[in-house]
């Protein structure tokens, strides 16, 4: 079930957070930088991952952290050109395998909760109807909570 809320994500009592990233993004923009400053060894953990896997956009890799919080980083984005460039932008199409792909994983491992900001609408640069759609389709027949947090507000824990 989906349900709306504003507050800061990274207060979700959720039992997983997703978020969208690019195939070897520095965490260094947007809520990959806040969750990369509060957790520096996923941000360290994604990049060893690349090295060894080089995986493609609409993609996901998770994470857990020594305190059970669950990140599942989802590669909504283009790969950067070079390692300096920041990330391309997301596509339509990789944000609909990654949340079919967050699905497949949501099932498998029987999440009890999940959080997820307007993917790929910040750096990512597409319109939140369009993306809200995918969200719907791919997600919206979970049995489990789905939390979209639809306006960031600072330090605000959401009414989940």
């Amino acid at each position: 079930m989906l349900k709306e809320v504003s507050g800061d994500i990274l207060l979700s009592k959720a039992e997983v957070i997703a978020h969208g990233v690019a195939p070897g993004d520095h965490f260094n923009q947007g809520l990959a930088l806040s969750l990369r400053e509060r957790y520096p060894a996923m941000a360290k953990d994604f990049r060893h991952y690349c090295q060894i896997s080089h995986p493609k956009s609409g993609e996901l890799w998770a994470w857990a952290g020594a305190d059970g919080r669950r990140i599942v980083n989802l590669m909504t984005q283009e790969e950067a050109s070079s390692k300096k460039a920041n990330p391309g932008k997301a596509t339509a199409h990789n944000v609909n395998v990654a949340l079919r792909n967050l699905k497949h994983l949501a099932q498998e491992e029987d999440f009890k909760s999940l959080a997820l900001p307007r993917l790929a609408t910040g750096v990512g640069g597409l319109q939140w109807d369009e993306v809200r759609a995918l969200v719907e389709n791919q997600l919206g027949d979970l049995s489990i909570p789905v939390y979209i947090y639809t306006t960031f507000e600072a330090g605000v824990q959401a009414e989940e």
